[in-house]
């Protein structure tokens, strides 16, 4: 057998391919490559690209904030917040950034809203103070 079978997984989403005869991602010691029967294997993902074929097919290119890969009798299981894939890598690379720009957003929308509430909260224990020394 020289394919192996690739699950990726979101917490909204999930796609499976089999046949997949090599896989290329990227991880805190640099690149690495897997093929059908490697051993196993298990590593975090560094943010960015991946990429992997099917079959001597094109390249089709995985887009991940980060996730947990793991090889074990050839089944390569990848879990991650979210992924995007393309078999074009300009718009796949695009669209990686348009993501990481809204996380972006959406961390500073709730550090703001946590920055509020704490102004909140100081604002009654003061208040709370100021109504306990005229008790």
């Amino acid at each position: 057998m020289n394919n192996f079978n690739l699950h990726i997984l979101s917490s909204n989403q999930q796609q499976s391919f089999p046949n997949v005869c090599s896989f290329v991602g990227v991880d805190a010691s640099g690149s690495f490559g897997i093929q059908a029967n490697h051993a196993h294997f298990m590593t975090v993902l560094a943010q960015g690209l991946s990429r992997f074929r099917l079959d001597n097919e094109t390249w089709h290119y995985l887009a991940l904030p980060s996730g947990l890969a793991s090889f074990r009798a050839n089944q390569l299981t990848i879990s991650t917040r979210f992924f995007l894939i393309d078999t074009d890598f300009d718009r796949i690379s695009d669209l990686l950034e348009q993501q990481a720009a809204k996380e972006q957003e959406s961390r500073q929308a709730i550090r703001d809203s946590l920055q509020q509430m704490e102004w909140a909260i100081l604002k009654k224990v003061k208040n709370l103070k100021h109504d306990l020394q005229w008790e």
